[in-house]
C-alpha cells in the first residue's frame, strides 16, 4: 500500500503538527485539495475523555456569519455572530466536550475570506481549539493569518524533496492551481419561505448577508435570528418550524400559513410565539427564568422584573410585586399561591399569594431563607410542604415538614431543579456536568441519568400533566428536550439562539424563553 506521504503530499507534516503539543494553535496549509478532507476521515487514534475530535467546515461560498454558526455547532455552543462565538468560547465552561481540531478547506473560495480569517485568527488565540486553514499565498486573508505565530504546511515542499532535481512536479507551470470547488447551489428566491427552507441553509445565509437592504417580508430577520438551528436542521420541515417560531407579527401575512404548511411533517407544532417587536400581544421582553402557576406564566427578565402572562397566548397580566433587587435566577410558585424567588446571590425571597399561608409553611420558608443566607443556593423548586435547593458543590437539598433530605447528584454546580407533585413526589436536577437526574427524597437517587449531553444544563422544569410527569431541559449547546418520564421517551427541539429558560405547562406543552422570543410548542 502506498504511504500516506506518497499519496497526499503535506499529510506527514500536518500529522506532525497535530501530535506536537508545543506547536502553534494555527496551521496554514498552502492549497492542498483533498488534504483536509482526508484528515477529517483519517480520525484521531486516541479515545476516551481526552480524545481530540476533528471537525470539517468547508468554506467555499461561506460568510463569516455562516462560518460562526457552523463552527459553533461543531463545538457544542451557541453563537449569534462571529464576535459572539469568540466571547462564548472564551467565557463559558467546556463541559465534557472533547478537544477539537477545526479543519477549514478553501478559505480563498469563501464569500467573505477576510472576515472569516479574522474569526479564525481570534479562535486560534483562545487556546481551546486547534485550527487548520487551507489558504492561498498572496491573498489578504493569508497575509492576515500569517502575521502571528503559525505553523505552515506546503505540499509543494514534499513534492520537491521527492524529485531528484528538486524542481516542480510534473504539470506545474509556476502558476497557482485552482483548488477543488464544487458548483455553488443556485441561490433560491429569498422571499419564498418554502424555497429557502428547501435550499442549502448556508447558501441562504450568504444570500441574506449580501442582501441587507431587503427584509424579504420578514424572512431575513427571522432567518438571522434562528440561523444556527436552521443550518443544523436536517429537513425543510424542521427549518420551517424554526423560522415560524421567530417570525414577527409584522411580517408579510402570507408567510405564516406557508411556513405552517411546510412545517407540517415536523414533530412539533407551534402554538404561539412572541418575538421582539411584536405588538399584539406585545413581546414580554428577554427571558431569564420561567415558571407556571395555573393558567399564568411568570417570566423574569434580565433586570429582575417578573412579568405575568396568560398561558394561552402570553397576553400581559401585569407584574409580580416582589422585593428582589437585581436579577432573578429561579422562580418557584408554591401550591398555596406563594411565589418563591432565588436572586443572583443565591438568596431566597417570598411573595405571598392572596390567601394566608399556613404557619407551618411560613416557618419552613423562613428556615430555608436563613439557610441560604449562610449557604447560597444555585437552583430552586417548590411543591406542597417542600422547598428544593441546589448548590454549587453538586448537592440537592429537599427541605420538608418531616425534615431535611440531601443527595449528591452532580459533579460540579447544580444549575436547575424541578419538583413533581405526584403520588410519590420526586425531584429532577440538572448540573454543569450535563446530566439530568431523578431523586425521591428519602431514597437513593436513580443510578442512571434521565438525560445527558456534553454541555452544561442551563434550565429545567418538571411537572405533572394529564399524560404523566414531564420534564423540559435546556443545555448550553442550544438543544432542548421534553421528556415523558414514565414512558422514558423524549422529543428534541432547537430554536437557534441561546436558550435561557424552559418550562412545561399543565397540559404538557413546551415553553422556551430566549433573548428575543418566548415560544410555546405542542407535540404532534
Amino acid at each position: 500500500m502506498p504511504s500516506v506521504r506518497a499519496e497526499l503530499p503535506g499529510a506527514s507534516a500536518l500529522l506532525g503538527w497535530l501530535t506536537d503539543p508545543e506547536a502553534p494553535r494555527l496551521c496554514l496549509v498552502n492549497e492542498a485539495p483533498g488534504l483536509l478532507d482526508w484528515l477529517a476521515g483519517h480520525g484521531p487514534r486516541g479515545a476516551g475523555r481526552r480524545r481530540t475530535a476533528r471537525a470539517l467546515v468547508p468554506l467555499t461560498d461561506q460568510t463569516a456569519l455562516g462560518t460562526a454558526w457552523a463552527v459553533a455547532g461543531r463545538l457544542g455552543v451557541v453563537a449569534t455572530s462571529p464576535a459572539d462565538l469568540v466571547r462564548v468560547l472564551a467565557t463559558t465552561e467546556t463541559g465534557r466536550a472533547p478537544r477539537t481540531v477545526l479543519l477549514l478547506p478553501a478559505l480563498h473560495a469563501a464569500a467573505e475570506p477576510v472576515p472569516i480569517a479574522e474569526l479564525l485568527r481570534d479562535l486560534a488565540t483562545l487556546g481551546r481549539v486547534r485550527v487548520v486553514v487551507e489558504t492561498r499565498e498572496g491573498t489578504r486573508e493569508h497575509a492576515l493569518l500569517a502575521e502571528g505565530r503559525v505553523a505552515r504546511v506546503d505540499p509543494r515542499d514534499e513534492e520537491r524533496e521527492e524529485r531528484p532535481d528538486g524542481g516542480a512536479a510534473r504539470g506545474e507551470t509556476g502558476e497557482t492551481a485552482e483548488t477543488r470547488q464544487g458548483p455553488a447551489d443556485a441561490s433560491p428566491n429569498l422571499s419564498d419561505p418554502v424555497a429557502v427552507c428547501a435550499a442549502d441553509p448556508f447558501t441562504v445565509t450568504t444570500g441574506y448577508v449580501r442582501d441587507a437592504s431587503d427584509e424579504h417580508g420578514g424572512l431575513r430577520p427571522a432567518w438571522l435570528r434562528a440561523g444556527q438551528a436552521l443550518c443544523m436542521a436536517r429537513t425543510p420541515a424542521d427549518r420551517a418550524l424554526a423560522l415560524l417560531a421567530v417570525l414577527g407579527d409584522g411580517a408579510d401575512p402570507r408567510l405564516r400559513p406557508a411556513l405552517e404548511e411546510a412545517a407540517g411533517p415536523a414533530r412539533w407544532r407551534l402554538r404561539w410565539s412572541r418575538v421582539v417587536g411584536d405588538v399584539a400581544p406585545p413581546w414580554p421582553g428577554p427571558v431569564a427564568a420561567l415558571a407556571v402557576q395555573g393558567g399564568t406564566l411568570l417570566a423574569a427578565d434580565l433586570g429582575g422584573a417578573v412579568r405575568l402572562l396568560g398561558a394561552a397566548d402570553a397576553h400581559p397580566l401585569g407584574r409580580l410585586d416582589h422585593p428582589v433587587t437585581g436579577r432573578v435566577i429561579a422562580l418557584a410558585p408554591a401550591p398555596d399561591g406563594t411565589v418563591l424567588l432565588l436572586d443572583e446571590r443565591g438568596r431566597l425571597h417570598t411573595v405571598r399569594g392572596r390567601e394566608p399561608r399556613p404557619p407551618y409553611l411560613q416557618r419552613l420558608t423562613e428556615a430555608v431563607s436563613a439557610t441560604l443566607t449562610r449557604h447560597p443556593g444555585t437552583a430552586l423548586a417548590a411543591i406542597s410542604g417542600s422547598v428544593v435547593v441546589g448548590d454549587r458543590l453538586g448537592s440537592v437539598h429537599a427541605f420538608g415538614l418531616t425534615g431535611l433530605h440531601q443527595a449528591s447528584l452532580h459533579s460540579g454546580r447544580v444549575t436547575a431543579v424541578g419538583a413533581v407533585e405526584s403520588e410519590t413526589p420526586f425531584v429532577c436536577s440538572g448540573g454543569s456536568d450535563g446530566t439530568v437526574r431523578l431523586w425521591t427524597p428519602g431514597r437513593d437517587p436513580e443510578p442512571q441519568p434521565l438525560a445527558e449531553r456534553p454541555s452544561p444544563v442551563v434550565s429545567l422544569h418538571a411537572t405533572e400533566t394529564p399524560h404523566g410527569p414531564f420534564a423540559a431541559v435546556a443545555w448550553s449547546d442550544g438543544s432542548v428536550e421534553l421528556h415523558d418520564i414514565e414512558q422514558k421517551t423524549h422529543r428534541s427541539y432547537r430554536p437557534g439562539p441561546p436558550v435561557r429558560a424552559v418550562a412545561v405547562t399543565p397540559d404538557g406543552h413546551l415553553l422556551v424563553g430566549l433573548d428575543e422570543a418566548l415560544v410555546c410548542m405542542e407535540r404532534t
